[in-house]
Order: C-alpha cells, then sequence, then structure tokens
C-alpha cells in the first residue's frame, strides 16, 4: 500500500512536469548565430497562397452548387 501512494506521488509529478519541461524556446537562435532577421522567419508565402487559392475555390464550388440548385428547384 505505501509503495502504491509513492508510485501515485511519482508519476502524478512526472506527469505534471512534462509538459514544462517540453516547452519550446523562443524565436530565433541563441547565441551569436544571425537567423537573417528580427523575431521569427517563418516563410509564410507559399503555404498562405495555397490557402488563399483553396479557399477561393471552396467558395467557387458552394456558390456553383447553390445556383445549381435553385435551378433544379426552379425546373419543377
Amino acid at each position: 500500500m505505501k509503495n502504491s501512494k509513492i508510485i501515485s506521488a511519482v508519476l502524478t509529478f512526472v506527469i505534471l512536469a512534462l509538459p514544462t519541461l517540453a516547452m519550446a524556446g523562443g524565436p530565433g537562435f541563441g547565441g551569436g548565430v544571425n537567423d537573417g532577421g528580427g523575431g521569427c522567419a517563418a516563410p509564410l508565402d507559399g503555404g498562405l497562397s495555397l490557402l488563399i487559392i483553396a479557399g477561393i475555390g471552396y467558395g467557387s464550388k458552394k456558390i456553383a452548387d447553390k445556383r445549381n440548385k435553385a435551378n433544379e428547384m426552379s425546373d419543377l
């Protein structure tokens, strides 16, 4: 019984401490490394433009489907 309480306490401590240990560091590199800009240098151009194009395509399809459904209803 005593061992199970100790094991439970250790497991609880580990579960609560792991997220703190796994936190990510700040942007950029440490020390004297020049990463080419201030702050976080994440490229947003390629992925962001693909998401915008996908959103426009999805919206166009939804509008076309809605128009087709309205035309089918008016034909009846």
